[in-house]
């Protein structure tokens, strides 16, 4: 019985010693509670293998998954909020940007680029939700206003990549300014012809739903995503009533007609590269006829 029963007391174990499993190596994934080593998560994009469940990912992760062999050339990098307003709430609003991009590592909650997917040209355009709740401040808006002239200047698709919790409160109406500008920005793209795909992740909300996240000419999103204006919670305070099941998900948006279609984030650079190939016209129909306006020619590439 000795073997399964301890018979001296006081042992101890240096702690240099005890064997602990270092952190970061599992997955538990918070729908269906399936265990998986965090390689495998990451090889599946973050999302689970068993329930599909699709975790938030940062801007950084969509460039690398999209842009082939991970190749991309980023946009207005070094771009930084000012504080127009001198805002203070429990900090003053330089010092919460000062903290946020140590925490982070980024500049501000987007992150704008180019490159060849699936060797198309492509310009994105992805939001953090880890700086500031991926809020829409003079930055977001104008590094969006950037990407979407460089989309027009060089003719390439864009793609919007929105997870926000809204407008940035610490700029107050510098920051709702940007819904006009960026839907601007869009109006003169979809003049000249080139192709805007919006994706809308969870949770995209507030000014962003309001704004470009809704305008695109194919508007789809990642299974289970939050998309609306106000949160559910406020909804329900308001009208004092209980929300149909699954109210303002993706599945629910697209349901009442918001959504062109649903994709899972391990299929969408094929499913990018089929939707923005449709656009362009035959060589034999380009020849002999003006392009549709929404379509990118070879010439519009170049």
């Amino acid at each position: 019985m000795a073997w399964f029963k301890r018979v001296e007391k006081g042992i101890v174990t240096p702690t240099d010693q005890k064997k602990e499993t270092p952190d970061g190596l599992w997955y538990k994934c918070p729908e269906c509670k399936t265990v998986a080593t965090m390689a495998e998560h990451k090889r599946l994009l973050h999302v689970c293998g068993n329930c599909s469940h699709h975790g938030r990912i940062d801007a950084i992760d969509y460039f690398e998954f999209l842009f082939d062999q991970g190749g991309f050339t980023e946009l207005d990098a070094n771009l930084t909020s000012g504080d127009p307003l001198h805002f203070v709430d429990t900090k003053a609003y330089p010092q919460r940007v000062e903290a946020t991009e140590r925490n982070t590592g980024l500049k501000d909650a987007v992150r704008t680029a180019h490159g060849l997917s699936a060797g198309q040209p492509l310009v994105v355009a992805a939001m953090d939700f880890k700086f500031i709740g991926g809020s829409m401040g003079s930055v977001v808006g104008e590094k969006i206003a950037r990407a979407i002239d460089y989309a027009r200047q060089t003719r390439t698709p864009f793609l919007m990549i929105s997870r926000s919790g809204g407008a940035r409160m610490m700029e107050a109406g510098y920051s709702l300014m940007q819904m006009a500008k960026t839907s601007a920005k869009l109006a003169l793209l979809s003049e000249a012809g080139v192709p805007y795909v919006s994706l809308l992740t969870d949770p995209t909300t507030g000014g962003v739903t309001a704004s470009f996240a809704m305008l695109g000419d194919f508007n789809i999103a990642e299974p289970g995503a939050l998309i609306g204006f106000a949160g559910p919670r406020v909804i329900k305070e308001t009208i004092g009533k209980d929300l149909p099941k699954g109210f303002q998900s993706a599945e629910f948006v697209l349901e009442h007609g918001f959504l062109d279609f649903i994709v899972d984030r391990r299929e969408l650079k094929q499913r990018l590269a089929n939707l923005l190939g449709m656009l362009q016209p035959a060589p034999a129909a380009a020849a002999s006829a003006p392009a549709p306006r929404r379509a990118a020619t070879k010439a519009h590439q170049q």
